[in-house]
């Protein structure tokens, strides 16, 4: 039986992977997830993209998050704005002055996926109220966990139902349909500054006490569309 979770109270894209992303009131969805989210993303001479972390794939470049990115006018390629908001004329030299290094460029996806994961992130108020309780006097929101959708859930619904979800097709408005797969481990990047979120280390240290380290439901597209605010999320 579907069963409706919430509602979608707001939609996040993210035009360049690592950097700040944009609210929109509506997005167009297709197999590859939001139209244009992480389309781009910092890279070096060595492929590996800018992060919060250090891995295989990825190379730490402190001070991405201070910067934003987003879509204006209907343009393929995003505009990037300084940690003031103003729109920089070229993001690759920009980014190489800002970062200090001239092996970097902002670059289109090619063959390797600028995903972490899958292509959805969506992320509750209730698991977002209970990070905030977690760490009292440390500012919490969304931003730090870099969803794609946070869901407003009813009052009383237990943090972490994203769990439950797992598994599940869920029908998102009138069009898109999602099918939930696993929760996202979380690394570093929630402990990062961002614009008037300062550095924390405690965000990550409860999410690994709390949740064994998890948080949010990923989740892949099994039927485009389009999702708005407002939209009902409903869970079968």
């Amino acid at each position: 039986m579907a069963v409706a979770v919430g509602v979608v109270e707001r939609i996040w894209r993210y035009p360049v992977k690592s950097v700040g992303g944009e609210l929109v009131e509506r997005a167009d969805v297709d197999e590859r997830g939001l139209v244009g989210d992480r389309l781009y993303a910092v890279r070096d001479a060595e492929g590996r993209f800018g992060s919060g972390k250090n891995t295989r794939r990825f190379r730490r470049m402190a001070g991405l998050l201070e910067l934003r990115s987003r879509y204006r006018d209907h343009s393929p390629r995003p505009e990037l704005l300084d940690p003031r908001g103003a729109v920089v004329a070229d993001p690759t030299a920009y980014v190489r002055g800002y970062l200090g290094r001239d092996d970097v460029e902002v670059a289109r996806e090619a063959a390797v996926s600028h995903f972490d994961q899958l292509p959805l992130s969506v992320l509750t108020t209730a698991t977002l109220d209970w990070v905030r309780a977690a760490v009292p006097g440390v500012p919490v929101d969304e931003r730090r966990f870099r969803p794609n959708l946070l869901v407003r859930t009813p009052p009383g619904t237990p943090p972490f139902v994203e769990d439950e979800w797992l598994g599940s097709t869920a029908r998102i408005g009138s069009t898109l349909s999602v099918e939930f797969v696993r929760s996202s481990e979380r690394c570093v990047m929630v402990n990062e500054a961002q614009h008037d979120l300062p550095r924390s280390p405690l965000v990550l240290r409860a999410v690994a006490r709390g949740h064994q380290n998890r948080l949010d439901a990923l989740a892949t597209v099994a039927r485009p569309g389009a999702v708005q605010v407002g939209d009902i999320v409903t869970v079968a």
